[in-house]
């Protein structure tokens, strides 16, 4: 089978390598797209500080069951399935109390173990998440993003009846914005400086869409939720000018979480934070039953996936999708790797 390896920044080769056999307790999936995501990016360009090279990429996917190892039961062959890409030690205290995705010996495929990036992949059965049939493969490798922004909804609690504002407009912040409202939020203020990607978010439902180039954080606020503001603030851009603007204007007394990646270290007024007594909560990735509530809200049309879907390449043209992705990055939201093209 052919395989994809980055074998140094910005250089991708592809091998044959033998097409694994499922083991006791495995699946071997035939895999059918694969999702390039903003960690994928920075592994390309050598700036992923815990990615060594030579490395097989891929995590978000979707994909077919193509042979069932020995004992593996409740799943069939031909069913639609994505892959959970955590590998966890099980031993650690965060894994003894069922928060895995914190675990102390944490390993994620494509990063610091062999990703799905090849024509068929063999994988422990409860990694596996089956897909609904009339789910697409484009779709369903989506709802690893999808399961990211879940979760980073769940960690303020209830949303129902909250008014949400959401820092940053890509993929991500996008996709917890449509969570937000899917889960019952009262009302959705997402920024950018991006025009496209607010149009976007507009188009997914979003309420209020406010391009901050153009309009005052604080003001937008006020705007649109009243002298009240927002109940919680999401971070999906991470840098120091959004968490600023998060810890400036937040209404006192409440919450901001941090679901970006800071590139470097944050240097932000935390005098504020604490005089305000703002809680700063952050999120770290997803668990299984993310993955269960972001398959149900695309099922129930809360969540619209196909909007963000830029452009797709065929799995040998692996290194152009990353070149087109640095040629458009202000008009480009995902990018898919069509595997069996």
């Amino acid at each position: 089978m052919l395989q994809q390896v980055m074998i140094e920044p910005k250089k991708i080769e592809f091998r044959q390598v033998e097409t694994p056999t499922p083991q006791k307790g495995q699946v071997l999936v035939r895999i059918r797209r694969i999702g390039i995501c903003g960690s994928d990016i920075h592994v390309y360009h050598g700036k992923h500080p815990f990615t060594r090279y030579p490395i097989t990429q891929g995590h978000e996917v979707s994909g077919e069951i193509a042979a069932l190892g020995e004992g593996v039961t409740g799943l069939r062959l031909g069913q639609k399935v994505t892959i959970e890409p955590q590998v966890v030690c099980g031993a650690c205290h965060p894994c003894r109390h069922g928060k895995y995705n914190l675990c102390e010996n944490l390993k994620v495929m494509g990063f610091q173990t062999t990703g799905t990036a090849s024509e068929y992949f063999a994988v422990d059965q409860q990694k596996i998440t089956p897909l609904p049939d009339e789910m697409s493969y484009d779709q369903g490798a989506m709802i690893e993003p999808l399961a990211v922004a879940v979760h980073a909804v769940r960690r303020f609690g209830d949303i129902q009846g909250q008014r949400v504002a959401v820092l940053g407009a890509g993929p991500i912040g996008n996709l917890v914005a449509q969570t937000a409202k899917g889960m019952g939020a009262h009302s959705v203020m997402i920024t950018d400086i991006s025009q496209l990607r607010l149009d976007l978010a507009q188009k997914c439902g979003v309420d209020y869409c406010v391009n901050t180039k153009e309009r005052d954080f604080g003001q937008a606020l006020v705007d649109c939720f009243g002298p009240d503001k927002a109940d919680v603030i999401y971070d999906c851009a991470g840098n120091d000018l959004t968490m600023d603007q998060a810890i400036q204007n937040a209404r006192k007394g409440s919450t901001i979480i941090l679901v970006a990646v800071f590139a470097a270290r944050a240097h932000v007024d935390l005098a504020v934070l604490n005089d305000h007594e703002l809680d700063l909560n952050t999120t770290m990735m997803y668990r299984h039953p993310d993955y269960l509530t972001a398959i149900q809200l695309v099922n129930d049309k809360k969540v619209l996936l196909d909007p963000l879907m830029s452009r797709h390449f065929p799995f040998k043209d692996y290194q152009a999708a990353y070149e087109y992705i640095d040629s458009h990055r202000e008009d480009t939201m995902k990018v898919l790797i069509d595997v069996d093209a």
